[in-house]
């Protein structure tokens, strides 16, 4: 890596204060950035140094969505083929994914860092390297067949008005790519629900080309159940077939690229952990808010599926794996106090769940839960550190 850093230190000065091109002074930043480790470390400001750096920090969180990520890229191909009833092998299943989800991650990153790059340069500041892991994020939590423009159109939005416009990384309040599908689903809801949207049945990639097949359905499980007319929990793949928890919890169901399989979720969370990347403090307990509440609309909640889907099942559908892992986790929009975390997640499993309940026109439920909770984050650590400060005073008052 050496030849590399000769040719950047060279070309460096160009790029420089005063330099031909200083103008694309942040750009080039984020290219060094990303191709070499900086040198420089922080000079004040905080009170311990170490190995880790944000840049480790976003690459191991995309090696943890990786597994998720290839896994998705087959399962596209996987629910294509079902859907036009064509035998392929794996292979041709994968290549089908990967050709599908590839324009989606090009135009996240294309106009993401774009508009991160101009507002460092406005601002004369390095462009951080947060946008990694959330233009990576966006491709897993939006339909596949969601059209380019409006991916466009979301990032833009989501990255401006809930990142930039509060200061850059580190300061935003609402999660980043969470923010993108809101938007999609609000400005465009016929392009996020439905039972079309979440299977590509289309044989071109890049334009959209190609007729749709007729005659299937691609609801998502959640989907199915969100308008059963029994109160009796039941959903069916592509091909009509009854599916089962470990269908469910292995990944083979239409849904969100990186939302199907809680399986290579898990695995991803496993390296999350023991890097000390993620806190398994908010996981777990967004995993036990989220029985905790499905257990009591079981026992006395209204008379519908949804409501009587057991709590195991609330866990492997939808997006609540991939939201409890990856995005409740989230270390600047969490809670960060240790008690903070436990209650912060715990809140995120239950509102997940009351809305999946209580809401037939939207029965996915977590990107709203933690949206919501992303405003009260910093709130609940208020609250812990005064709880705490109290306690410390009750007890030197009563010596």
């Amino acid at each position: 890596m050496n030849f590399i850093k000769k040719i950047i230190d060279r070309v460096k000065p160009t790029f420089s204060e005063g330099g031909k091109l200083a103008k694309l002074h942040s750009l080039f930043d984020a290219v060094e950035t990303f191709l070499v480790v900086p040198n420089e470390t922080t000079k004040n400001g905080v009170h311990i140094h170490d190995a880790i750096d944000s840049k480790r920090t976003m690459f191991t969180v995309i090696i943890a969505l990786i597994p998720a990520m290839l896994f998705g890229m087959w399962n596209v191909g996987y629910q294509h083929f079902i859907a036009i009833g064509q035998e392929v092998g794996f292979f041709a299943e994968f290549a089908f994914g990967f050709l599908a989800v590839l324009p989606i991650l090009l135009v996240s990153y294309i106009v993401g860092l774009g508009i991160e790059i101009v507002a460092a340069q406005i601002r004369k500041e390095e462009v951080a390297e947060g946008y990694f892991v959330t233009g990576f994020l966006i491709p897993m939590i939006v339909p596949i067949d969601t059209p380019l423009w409006m991916v466009a159109v979301a990032t833009a939005f989501a990255v401006i008005f809930a990142k930039e416009v509060f200061g850059g990384t580190g300061y935003n309040i609402f999660n980043v790519a969470l923010i993108t599908r809101a938007f999609l689903f609000f400005a465009y809801p016929t392009a996020m629900s439905g039972d079309a949207v979440w299977v590509r049945t289309r044989d071109a990639f890049w334009w959209g080309a190609g007729e749709a097949v007729d005659g299937f359905s691609g609801a998502t499980p959640l989907g199915q159940i969100g308008v059963a007319e029994t109160s009796t929990p039941a959903f069916h793949d592509i091909m009509g077939n009854p599916i089962g928890f470990w269908d469910a919890f292995i990944g083979w169901i239409p849904g969100s690229v990186g939302e199907t399989s809680t399986l290579a979720i898990l695995l991803g969370a496993i390296v999350l952990i023991v890097t000390g990347v993620a806190s398994w403090k908010i996981m777990l307990s967004v995993f036990g808010g989220g029985a905790f509440m499905a257990l009591i609309f079981n026992l006395w909640g209204p008379d519908t599926a949804i409501a009587h889907l057991p709590w195991y099942e609330h866990l492997v559908l939808g997006g609540f794996a991939f939201g409890a892992v990856f995005m409740a986790t989230d270390p600047v929009t969490a809670a960060r106090t240790e008690t903070g975390k436990w209650i912060y997640g715990f809140l995120i499993g239950v509102m997940a769940v009351i809305i999946r309940v209580l809401n037939p026109g939207y029965p996915e439920g977590m990107m709203l839960a933690i949206l919501l909770m992303n405003v009260f984050g910093c709130l609940i650590d208020w609250f812990v550190v005064q709880a705490n400060i109290k306690k410390r005073l009750k007890r030197v008052n009563s010596k």
